[in-house]
Protein backbone atom coordinates (compact mmCIF):
# COMPACT_ATOMS: atom_id res chain seq x y z
CA UNK A 1 0.00 0.00 0.00
CA UNK A 2 1.96 3.66 -1.03
CA UNK A 3 1.24 6.16 1.72
CA UNK A 4 1.35 9.61 1.02
CA UNK A 5 4.78 11.27 2.45
CA UNK A 6 6.19 7.59 2.82
CA UNK A 7 10.02 7.13 1.73
CA UNK A 8 12.62 4.87 1.69
CA UNK A 9 15.07 6.39 4.26
CA UNK A 10 17.17 2.77 3.94
CA UNK A 11 17.18 -0.89 2.78
CA UNK A 12 14.06 -2.71 4.78
CA UNK A 13 12.12 0.63 6.21
CA UNK A 14 10.00 3.25 4.81
CA UNK A 15 9.62 6.88 6.85
CA UNK A 16 6.18 8.34 6.76
CA UNK A 17 5.78 11.92 8.53
CA UNK A 18 2.69 11.78 10.93
CA UNK A 19 0.65 13.95 12.23
CA UNK A 20 -1.77 12.29 14.86
CA UNK A 21 -1.44 9.05 16.53
CA UNK A 22 -4.19 7.03 18.31
CA UNK A 23 -3.45 3.74 20.10
CA UNK A 24 -6.03 1.07 21.50
CA UNK A 25 -5.74 -1.39 23.63
CA UNK A 26 -7.37 -4.53 21.93
CA UNK A 27 -8.28 -8.45 22.59
CA UNK A 28 -5.76 -10.82 20.69
CA UNK A 29 -5.30 -14.04 20.42
CA UNK A 30 -1.67 -14.74 20.04
CA UNK A 31 -1.11 -18.32 18.09
CA UNK A 32 2.71 -18.00 17.95
CA UNK A 33 3.11 -17.64 21.56
CA UNK A 34 0.33 -20.24 23.23
CA UNK A 35 1.97 -22.32 20.00
CA UNK A 36 5.46 -22.34 21.23
CA UNK A 37 5.34 -21.76 24.96
CA UNK A 38 7.87 -24.54 25.89
CA UNK A 39 10.56 -22.67 23.87
CA UNK A 40 9.91 -19.48 24.67
CA UNK A 41 10.12 -20.51 28.83
CA UNK A 42 13.28 -22.27 27.55
CA UNK A 43 15.10 -18.84 26.27
CA UNK A 44 13.59 -16.60 29.24
CA UNK A 45 15.78 -19.03 31.30
CA UNK A 46 18.57 -18.41 29.22
CA UNK A 47 17.83 -14.71 29.61
CA UNK A 48 17.81 -14.92 33.33
CA UNK A 49 20.68 -16.40 33.52
CA UNK A 50 22.72 -13.86 31.88
CA UNK A 51 20.86 -10.62 33.28
CA UNK A 52 19.01 -12.12 36.29
CA UNK A 53 17.65 -8.38 36.86
CA UNK A 54 15.13 -8.77 34.16
CA UNK A 55 11.49 -9.11 34.91
CA UNK A 56 8.58 -10.79 33.16
CA UNK A 57 5.92 -8.10 33.70
CA UNK A 58 3.42 -7.37 31.06
CA UNK A 59 4.06 -5.05 28.09
CA UNK A 60 2.16 -4.34 24.93
CA UNK A 61 2.86 -5.57 21.45
CA UNK A 62 0.90 -4.10 18.25
CA UNK A 63 -1.40 -6.16 16.49
CA UNK A 64 -2.85 -3.48 13.64
CA UNK A 65 -1.74 -0.43 11.96
CA UNK A 66 -3.61 2.07 9.46
CA UNK A 67 -2.55 5.33 8.59
CA UNK A 68 -4.61 7.37 6.27
CA UNK A 69 -3.91 11.38 5.51
CA UNK A 70 -1.00 11.69 8.08
CA UNK A 71 -2.85 9.99 11.00
CA UNK A 72 -1.88 6.57 12.53
CA UNK A 73 -4.29 4.20 14.24
CA UNK A 74 -2.73 1.28 15.90
CA UNK A 75 -3.87 -1.95 17.95
CA UNK A 76 -2.07 -2.86 20.78
CA UNK A 77 -2.72 -6.36 23.18
CA UNK A 78 -0.69 -7.38 26.09
CA UNK A 79 1.89 -9.77 26.70
CA UNK A 80 4.12 -11.49 29.17
CA UNK A 81 8.06 -9.65 28.20
CA UNK A 82 9.32 -13.46 28.07
CA UNK A 83 7.14 -13.66 25.16
CA UNK A 84 7.99 -10.31 23.84
CA UNK A 85 11.61 -11.22 24.35
CA UNK A 86 11.17 -14.74 22.92
CA UNK A 87 9.80 -12.99 19.85
CA UNK A 88 12.43 -11.01 19.01
CA UNK A 89 15.14 -13.30 19.53
CA UNK A 90 13.62 -15.10 17.01
CA UNK A 91 13.69 -13.30 14.55
CA UNK A 92 9.81 -11.71 14.75
CA UNK A 93 8.58 -14.97 13.02
CA UNK A 94 4.57 -13.52 13.38
CA UNK A 95 4.13 -11.11 10.65
CA UNK A 96 0.77 -10.03 11.99
CA UNK A 97 2.64 -8.56 15.01
CA UNK A 98 5.11 -5.71 15.32
CA UNK A 99 7.07 -4.70 18.32
CA UNK A 100 6.04 -0.71 18.86
CA UNK A 101 6.80 2.30 20.94
CA UNK A 102 7.75 5.53 20.69
CA UNK A 103 10.60 7.94 21.35
CA UNK A 104 12.06 11.29 21.40
CA UNK A 105 14.83 12.07 18.91
CA UNK A 106 16.93 14.56 20.80
CA UNK A 107 18.03 17.20 17.80
CA UNK A 108 20.75 20.28 18.96
CA UNK A 109 20.86 23.47 18.40
CA UNK A 110 24.34 22.60 16.14
CA UNK A 111 22.57 20.38 13.90
CA UNK A 112 23.76 17.01 15.70
CA UNK A 113 21.16 14.11 16.97
CA UNK A 114 22.26 12.88 20.84
CA UNK A 115 21.59 9.10 21.53
CA UNK A 116 22.50 6.59 24.55
CA UNK A 117 24.31 3.30 25.09
CA UNK A 118 22.31 0.97 27.04
CA UNK A 119 23.99 -0.05 29.87
CA UNK A 120 24.88 -3.83 30.94
CA UNK A 121 22.06 -4.64 33.04
CA UNK A 122 19.45 -3.99 30.21
CA UNK A 123 18.09 -6.50 27.56
CA UNK A 124 19.86 -4.62 25.16
CA UNK A 125 23.12 -3.91 26.67
CA UNK A 126 25.94 -2.09 24.17
CA UNK A 127 23.09 -1.19 21.62
CA UNK A 128 22.69 2.55 20.73
CA UNK A 129 19.07 4.24 20.19
CA UNK A 130 17.01 6.68 21.38
CA UNK A 131 15.76 6.53 24.63
CA UNK A 132 12.57 4.57 24.68
CA UNK A 133 10.74 1.38 26.40
CA UNK A 134 8.03 -0.97 25.39
CA UNK A 135 4.83 0.45 26.56
CA UNK A 136 3.25 -0.95 29.64
CA UNK A 137 0.02 -0.89 31.56
CA UNK A 138 1.36 2.22 33.00
CA UNK A 139 0.79 3.93 29.85
CA UNK A 140 -2.99 2.82 29.44
CA UNK A 141 -5.35 5.35 29.62
CA UNK A 142 -9.51 5.56 30.22
CA UNK A 143 -8.89 1.40 29.86
CA UNK A 144 -8.24 1.16 26.16
CA UNK A 145 -5.61 3.79 25.09
CA UNK A 146 -2.14 3.73 24.64
CA UNK A 147 -0.25 6.60 25.48
CA UNK A 148 2.20 6.05 22.79
CA UNK A 149 3.01 10.25 23.43
CA UNK A 150 3.18 10.14 27.21
CA UNK A 151 5.01 6.96 26.72
CA UNK A 152 8.11 8.45 25.07
CA UNK A 153 8.07 11.60 27.10
CA UNK A 154 8.30 9.48 30.25
CA UNK A 155 11.15 7.13 29.01
CA UNK A 156 12.94 10.40 27.84
CA UNK A 157 12.61 12.56 31.15
CA UNK A 158 13.31 9.03 33.26
CA UNK A 159 16.76 8.20 31.29
CA UNK A 160 18.09 11.88 30.69
CA UNK A 161 16.57 13.85 33.48
CA UNK A 162 15.52 16.63 31.05
CA UNK A 163 11.95 18.01 30.31
CA UNK A 164 10.79 18.94 26.71
CA UNK A 165 11.01 22.68 25.63
CA UNK A 166 7.83 24.02 25.87
CA UNK A 167 7.40 24.70 21.93
CA UNK A 168 9.06 21.67 21.45
CA UNK A 169 7.47 20.38 18.10
CA UNK A 170 4.37 17.81 17.93
CA UNK A 171 5.02 15.69 14.48
CA UNK A 172 5.87 12.33 14.58
CA UNK A 173 7.61 10.21 11.99
CA UNK A 174 6.92 6.41 11.89
CA UNK A 175 9.81 3.97 10.54
CA UNK A 176 8.63 0.83 9.78
CA UNK A 177 10.88 -2.40 9.07
CA UNK A 178 12.57 -6.00 10.62
CA UNK A 179 8.85 -6.03 12.66
CA UNK A 180 8.78 -2.77 14.32
CA UNK A 181 7.03 0.15 14.69
CA UNK A 182 9.01 3.00 15.74
CA UNK A 183 7.05 6.09 16.28
CA UNK A 184 9.87 8.50 16.72
CA UNK A 185 9.01 12.26 17.58
CA UNK A 186 12.19 14.78 16.97
CA UNK A 187 12.94 17.70 19.30
CA UNK A 188 15.06 20.43 19.08
CA UNK A 189 16.92 21.88 21.97
CA UNK A 190 18.42 25.11 22.18
CA UNK A 191 21.68 23.64 23.76
CA UNK A 192 24.70 22.42 21.52
CA UNK A 193 25.21 18.66 21.12
CA UNK A 194 28.30 18.65 24.03
CA UNK A 195 26.42 20.93 26.45
CA UNK A 196 23.56 18.48 26.15
CA UNK A 197 25.23 15.54 26.15
CA UNK A 198 26.57 16.97 29.19
CA UNK A 199 23.29 17.09 31.04
CA UNK A 200 22.16 13.67 30.10
CA UNK A 201 25.62 12.56 31.41
CA UNK A 202 25.17 14.09 34.43
CA UNK A 203 21.55 12.99 35.21
CA UNK A 204 23.36 9.36 35.02
CA UNK A 205 25.10 10.04 37.93
CA UNK A 206 22.18 10.79 40.18
CA UNK A 207 20.80 7.25 39.46
CA UNK A 208 21.17 4.15 41.13
CA UNK A 209 21.03 1.72 38.32
CA UNK A 210 20.94 4.34 35.34
CA UNK A 211 20.02 2.50 31.77
CA UNK A 212 22.10 4.46 29.80
CA UNK A 213 25.85 3.80 30.10
CA UNK A 214 26.50 7.33 28.60
CA UNK A 215 25.16 8.96 25.59
CA UNK A 216 26.85 9.09 22.30
CA UNK A 217 26.54 12.41 19.78
CA UNK A 218 26.00 11.41 15.77
CA UNK A 219 26.44 14.14 13.31
CA UNK A 220 26.86 12.41 10.27
CA UNK A 221 26.51 9.43 8.46
CA UNK A 222 29.83 8.34 9.27
CA UNK A 223 28.38 7.91 12.93
CA UNK A 224 25.75 5.49 11.83
CA UNK A 225 27.26 2.39 13.80
CA UNK A 226 25.61 -0.67 11.98
CA UNK A 227 26.71 -3.59 14.61
CA UNK A 228 25.28 -1.04 17.55
CA UNK A 229 22.48 0.81 16.02
CA UNK A 230 18.79 -0.90 15.45
CA UNK A 231 17.80 -0.58 12.04
CA UNK A 232 15.07 1.81 12.36
CA UNK A 233 17.87 4.27 14.33
CA UNK A 234 20.30 3.67 11.31
CA UNK A 235 17.56 4.51 8.87
CA UNK A 236 16.71 7.59 10.82
CA UNK A 237 20.14 8.81 11.05
CA UNK A 238 19.99 8.14 7.08
CA UNK A 239 17.29 9.98 6.65
CA UNK A 240 18.31 13.46 8.47
CA UNK A 241 21.86 13.82 7.67
CA UNK A 242 23.00 14.24 3.56
CA UNK A 243 24.37 11.24 1.91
Amino acid sequence: MSIEGESLPAPGFTLTPLKHITARLAAYDWAWARDNAEAIDRNWERRRQKTPGLFDGPVYLASGCSIADGACEAAFFEARYSRFIAFRDAGVPDALVANAFAAIVPHTADGAVVLGVMGAHTANAGQIYFPCGTPDPGDLRDGEVVDLAGSAEREFLEETGLPLPDDAAQDWVLLRGDGQLAFLRPVRFDLDAEALSARIDAHRGHEDEPELAHSIVARSRADIDAGRMPGFVQAYLASVFPG
